[in-house]
């Protein structure tokens, strides 16, 4: 069993037509995926890589049942189409734009208050689950069907993380890339609730970075509600120094808050085994089910 995606996932394109939703559309088509519409205004009633294009998100999912969005829309407009999905109704809307205005995503967020749609990103590389379906820009060489979920904010370190589990022998149920961004959809919390419920998930790797709360929100939730299964929690940035942004736009640490100590300690209280380096995760996950299992 998968989280966010399965089988019977249809997935539309929105800015499907430019060269980055070309280029990633044609990749997700080769994994398997269900691409089932393009969405760029204007265009509509045109095909593109053999797919129809629509010029509303409303129209395509009339037509052809579309049940996720992939958002490749430039910045200045990104907003404006996430939101399209969410008056639309559309269940799950995987963001990969980055670099959408943190005041466009507060617009975005106050939408999505109350509303039928799940968000991932923006930022974000994707919902990946193995053999399944594939919805954004996501490595897939490495990846393997198994029962670990990840659950990260940084693209690179996913890709290193799930080399290293499939080299262990862990395969995974899915994948997500929650994004780097300060403002962004679904978070740690939410997703490891996800992981928590589905039966076939046995454990899930959480990679954090400095910069925000996420992590601290996602500790407590685990205290909350209890350490159902295990967790391997790698955090990025401990030798970063403070105030001074490192890549991602979250990862940003002012007036001692977010910082990779604070992120650790509040983790390892909830019960969340650490990974001692970024080169570890999949060893140190083996060893825990290993344990587990004794």
């Amino acid at each position: 069993m998968t989280i966010l995606v399965d089988q019977n996932t249809k997935v539309l394109c929105q800015g499907m037509t430019g060269w980055a939703g070309t280029y990633h559309t044609n990749r997700m088509i080769q994994y398997g995926t269900n691409i089932v519409a393009g969405v760029t205004p204007g265009k509509g009633g045109k095909s593109h890589i053999d797919v129809p294009v629509f010029n509303t998100v409303t129209e395509a999912m009339a037509a052809t049942g579309a049940n996720a969005s992939c958002v490749f829309v430039p910045p200045p407009n990104a907003a404006a189409a996430i939101i399209e999905d969410i008056e639309a109704e559309m269940p799950l809307v995987v963001v990969v734009t980055e670099r959408i205005s943190a005041l466009d995503m507060v617009r975005v967020r106050e939408a999505l208050k109350g509303s039928k749609t799940r968000m991932v990103g923006p930022n974000s590389q994707g919902v990946l689950a193995p053999d399944v379906c594939q919805i954004g820009v996501m490595a897939t060489d490495r990846a393997r069907r198994g029962s670990i979920g990840v659950v990260s904010r940084s693209a690179s370190l996913t890709s290193e993380v799930v080399a290293q589990l499939t080299a262990a022998g862990l395969g995974q149920s899915t994948t997500i890339g929650i994004g780097g961004d300060a403002v962004h959809g679904m978070g740690f919390a939410e997703c490891l609730g996800l992981f928590f419920a589905d039966p076939q998930t046995d454990a899930v790797v959480m990679i954090g970075e400095i910069g925000g709360n996420e992590e601290q929100e996602a500790a407590r939730y685990l205290r909350e509600s209890g350490l159902i299964k295990p967790v391997v929690a790698l955090i990025a940035g401990q030798y970063a120094p403070p105030q001074r942004r490192m890549g991602h736009a979250g990862t940003l640490t002012l007036l001692g808050r977010g910082d990779a100590g604070n992120k650790i300690a509040d983790l390892e209280a909830a019960g969340v085994m650490i990974a001692p380096s970024a080169h570890l995760v999949g060893a140190t996950m083996r060893d825990v089910l290993a344990k587990r299992a004794a």
